[in-house]
C-alpha cells in the first residue's frame, strides 16, 4: 500500500499476516508533533491523538484497536491471549498473540522488531532500544511465542543508525560484558565515545536464538527529517516530548 503515511517495505509474510510502519506525514498534529504522531503520552493534543489513531486504523482497515502499550523501555512482554487486560494501556515493551488484535510498538530512534511465524499463527513485536536490547527484550518475546525460532520471520523497522547513534562506555559495556562479540558494533569516535550499530545488535541477538529469517533495518530516523520523528535529533523541543511513528503486525 502505498500512501505518504506509511513506510513503504518489503517483508515475505505467511497468508492472513500484515504489517505496517508509519511515518509523520499525513496527520492532524501541530508542531512539533507535526504531523501523524501516534503517541499520548508526549504532551500532544489528546483530540489529535485519537484523531491520528483513527485514521491509521482506517488507512490500514483495523477491525480492531491495536494493542497500545505504556512502553517504559524494559523486557516485559504482554500476551494478549491471556485474557482482558487489567488496565489500558498495558505496561510492557513488547507483545505476542495468536489473535486479531493488532500489535504495535511506538518508535522515535528505538529500534522496533516485527515477528511472525511461517504458518502466521503467531505475531508479535518487540520496544529495542539500547535498554531493552540490552536487558533481552528480543529474547523474552521469541520466548513468548513459544514457537521454534526456524519458524519465525523477522522484520527490523526504523531506527537510530550507527553514524548517528552516539554513546558513552556504560552503554558498550551493557553488551560487550554479556558477550565479547558485540565489541564489533561499537566504533570509537574523536569524542571518546562510541557510534553504536543498534541494528547490528539486534541482528546479533536473533541470530544468537536461531532467527535467521530477519529483514529491514537499513531506514535512519535521526537522517531523514522528512519522514520521521526522532527523539535524539529533535528532543530539545518542548521538554523533549516529540512525536512517535508506530510498527504494527496483525492477522486478518
Amino acid at each position: 500500500m502505498s500512501h505518504e503515511s506509511l513506510l513503504d517495505f518489503e517483508w515475505p509474510l505467511p497468508p492472513g499476516v500484515r504489517a505496517a510502519f508509519t511515518t509523520r506525514l499525513g496527520g492532524s498534529s501541530a508542531a512539533p508533533w507535526d504531523s501523524l504522531n501516534l503517541g499520548a503520552h508526549v504532551g500532544d493534543a489528546t483530540a489529535a491523538v485519537a484523531a491520528n489513531r483513527a485514521r491509521l486504523s482506517t488507512l490500514l482497515g483495523l477491525r480492531t484497536e491495536p494493542a497500545w502499550l505504556s512502553q517504559v523501555h524494559g523486557v516485559a512482554v504482554a500476551d494478549l491471549d491471556a485474557g482482558p487486560p487489567a488496565s489500558e494501556p498495558m505496561t510492557a515493551d513488547a507483545v505476542v498473540t495468536s489473535g486479531r488484535r493488532p500489535c504495535v510498538i511506538m518508535v522515535a530512534d528505538c529500534l522496533p522488531v516485527l515477528f511472525a511465524s511461517r504458518d502466521g499463527s503467531r505475531i508479535g513485536a518487540a520496544h529495542a532500544g539500547w535498554r531493552g536490547l540490552a536487558g533481552g527484550v528480543l529474547e523474552q518475546t521469541v520466548a513468548a511465542l513459544g514457537l521454534p525460532a526456524r519458524e519465525l520471520t523477522a522484520w527490523l523497522g526504523p531506527a537510530i543508525l550507527q553514524p548517528e547513534f552516539e554513546v558513552g562506555a556504560e552503554v558498550r559495556e551493557a553488551f560487550v560484558g554479556r558477550d565479547p562479540g558485540a565489541a564489533k558494533f561499537f566504533a570509537a569516535n574523536p569524542a571518546g565515545r562510541w557510534q553504536a550499530d543498534l541494528v547490528g545488535l539486534a541482528r546479533q541477538r536473533l541470530a544468537g536464538l536461531g532467527v535467521h529469517d530477519v529483514h529491514g533495518g537499513k531506514w535512519c530516523t535521526f537522517a531523514d527529517r522528512e519522514r520521521f520523528f526522532s527523539h535524539r535529533r529533535d528532543g530539545h523541543l518542548f521538554n523533549g516530548k516529540g512525536g512517535r511513528m508506530a510498527a504494527l503486525v496483525w492477522r486478518d
